[in-house]
């Protein structure tokens, strides 16, 4: 797989690499100040025996008469080739006489601790060293001449610059190590991650008999994913219970509930129309009704969220279902003298319930008239959205909904303020929220204030 910007940037996210880069930040830093602790020791030593030396060196040559001295200085230049060393003698006046420090040094005092100058203040010409710095001291001879000493800081430069290898080679072996570490380490998380967002995808769906994966390592994830099952072993436990009081209640009273309709309808056949009692019956008998209708529709949402019903899912063709859907509204639509329009595209094919997906069509239709005021417009469409995604719409041009209540439409008996008193119950687009979860599709609500606009997602079949 190649890598992008995106799944460089997830690398780094994690826990792992972040503290696998702290680290190396935190060891680089440490190290570097260790090395550059022992760089100043080194160097401070270094230049501290050679002034030592040179102090050594002058009083020795000091101590020889002039004669003798000269012959020592040219010895000690040659047995010392492998560090550069230069002399000078002057008279008095600072005079060159011998030796190739061709002028005396200007800064430079007689008789005091050796000081570090810059090699083109001591020695110029073809005899400089290629060295940046001397150490140089200079001494009064019992004849009144001055001898100078020059003394080459190479070896402390070479040690410096050897320590700085140290160090740039140091953090090229740590960070680099470091970053590839990160990345092969968060690896296996990152794996177990995607095995625990796989797992959440059909608990999100409402599967509560989903569990999240443990590993036999016991570590944090493992821990987490352990209470995370135990919280939905419980959220399980008490949603059944709930669901299952809610199903017997309505099991329970839609019998009496049917006693009473047949009661009352036998009394109304043996009313007669004159009869004062018999409109009041009636109504009774439409207010039953109504508390039925209502105990079937909840029943059959409790019926359409038992995921078992997937797998009689079968190939759908889209453009089909819609035009059934409008064979079957368009009477309706015609009516109340609405403009009922259909437009399909062939070879749209789904897995799904052929007739729950024509019912959860039907009641977004059915709606979408209901609240269209006489010549208006309802439209039903299907179109292709992607490769593998085609979205279903119900368009209408009544006086649609408000933003704040869209999310809220698909509650259970939720009606909005202005539809109080239309006829229904508040469980037509329950239903179909039921539905589409169903079936793992996306419901969305638009519409600019003019209308409502009742869009599906629905993920077409791979092609063969």
């Amino acid at each position: 797989m190649v890598s992008t910007p995106r799944n460089l940037s997830i690398h780094w996210r994690a826990t792992t690499s972040r503290l696998l880069l702290a680290y190396g930040v935190f060891f680089v830093i440490w190290g570097t100040a260790l090395l550059g602790y022992t760089y100043w020791e080194t160097l401070h030593y270094l230049e501290t025996r050679t002034d030592m030396q040179l102090k050594q060196q002058i009083t020795y040559l000091r101590s020889l008469d002039p004669d003798h001295m000269l012959v020592a200085l040219n010895d000690y230049i040659i047995l010392e080739r492998t560090n550069y060393n230069a002399w000078g003698l002057f008279d008095a006046n600072k005079k060159w006489l011998y030796g190739d420090v061709l002028q005396f040094p200007g800064g430079l005092k007689i008789d005091s601790d050796s000081v570090r100058m810059p090699t083109e203040q001591v020695i110029s010409g073809p005899f400089a060293p290629a060295t940046s710095t001397l150490s140089v001291i200079a001494t009064r001879l019992n004849n009144g001449q001055i001898l100078v000493l020059a003394h080459t800081t190479r070896i402390a430069a070479q040690v410096g610059n050897i320590i700085s290898h140290a160090v740039m080679w140091g953090v090229s072996f740590t960070l680099v190590p470091g970053l590839i570490g990160g990345l092969i380490l968060n690896l296996g998380p990152r794996r177990r991650i995607r095995l625990i967002e796989s797992a959440t995808q059909p608990i999100m769906r409402g599967d509560l008999r989903q569990r999240l994966p443990v590993s036999h390592r016991g570590d944090e994830l493992d821990r987490l994913a352990a209470i995370v099952n135990d919280m939905l072993d419980q959220i399980e436990r008490l949603m059944g219970e709930v669901k299952g009081v809610c199903d017997s209640i309505a099991h329970d009273l839609r019998t009496p509930l049917t006693r009473l309709r047949s009661q009352l309808y036998r009394v109304q056949q043996e009313l007669s129309e004159e009869d004062p009692h018999a409109s009041l019956i009636e109504r009774c008998a439409s207010d039953v009704d109504e508390v039925l209708a209502r105990f079937r529709a909840l029943l059959r949402i409790s019926e359409l969220e038992d995921r078992r019903r997937r797998e009689g899912f079968v190939d759908v063709d889209l453009g089909e279902i819609l035009e059934r859907v409008h064979e079957l509204y368009a009477p309706l639509a015609e009516d109340q003298q609405l403009q009922f329009e259909l437009h399909t595209e062939p070879g749209l094919i789904v897995q799904a319930d052929p007739d729950l997906l024509f019912e959860a069509i039907g009641n977004l239709v059915s709606n979408a008239i209901k609240f269209t005021p006489v010549g208006g417009q309802v439209g039903l469409s299907v179109r292709r959205t992607g490769p593998d995604l085609a979205h279903i719409e119900v368009a209408d041009s009544g006086p649609g909904i408000p933003e704040e209540q869209r999310h809220a439409v698909w509650q259970r008996f939720y009606r909005g303020d202005g539809n109080r008193d239309a006829l229904g119950h508040g469980l037509g687009l329950s239903i179909v929220a039921a539905i589409a979860k169903l079936h793992d599709f996306e419901l969305s609500i638009g519409g600019d204030g003019a209308g409502t606009r009742m869009g599906m997602e629905c993920p077409l079949k791979p092609a063969a």
